[in-house]
């Protein structure tokens, strides 16, 4: 059983699926229901928020302690496109406990160099063009990549050509969803 937590203090959220931001008030009740990709999913009265994790000691969580990431470690001498795609690992829907690679929501993902400046582009979808969480997966994405040494810009376009379906998520996805 989840248990109910006080927030502390006021606190800055995203509405999920709206992706709108707002403000939770100080002694709202939510449980955590995700904590992946760095992030925490809650649920309120009002339906479902995400909520950063600089944001943590509102929960009353330790804001040393970060929320899960959900990926293993790369090897130190691993390609700078492998950062990038283990980087990419890190980002999760607010509402599915997949990443976004293993969700098959990201189509392509390349390094080009050009004027002294190397770029990471990056090409996704989602779940539903309607998602409202989209700008905000997205950033997610762009500000994980940027963490990678070396990348000096990262692009994050979403396509929706082809439009994704269930039989894009990976093997790994579909033993994490329980569809296998």
């Amino acid at each position: 059983m989840q248990t109910e937590i006080i927030t502390n203090r006021e606190v800055d959220a995203v509405q999920i699926p709206s992706g709108d931001p707002f403000t939770l008030p100080a002694g709202t009740a939510v449980i955590i229901t995700q904590t992946l990709g760095g992030s925490y999913t809650v649920a309120t009265q009002s339906g479902l928020a995400r909520i950063s994790s600089e944001d943590a000691d509102a929960l009353g969580i330790d804001p040393n302690e970060k929320a899960t990431t959900g990926g293993d470690s790369l090897p130190s001498d691993a390609s700078q496109e492998d950062q990038v795609w283990h980087q990419l690992k890190q980002v999760f829907d607010p509402e599915i406990p997949v990443d976004i690679v293993n969700l098959g929501l990201v189509y392509d993902c390349s390094i080009d160099e050009a004027e002294g400046k190397t770029a990471a582009n990056i090409k996704m979808t989602l779940t539903a063009p309607g998602c409202g969480m989209g700008p905000v997966i997205a950033a997610d994405a762009q500000a994980r990549v940027m963490t990678v040494d070396g990348i000096d810009e990262a692009n994050v376009d979403l396509v929706w050509d082809p439009p994704w379906n269930q039989d894009m998520i990976s093997e790994e996805g579909r033993m994490k969803l329980g569809m296998v």
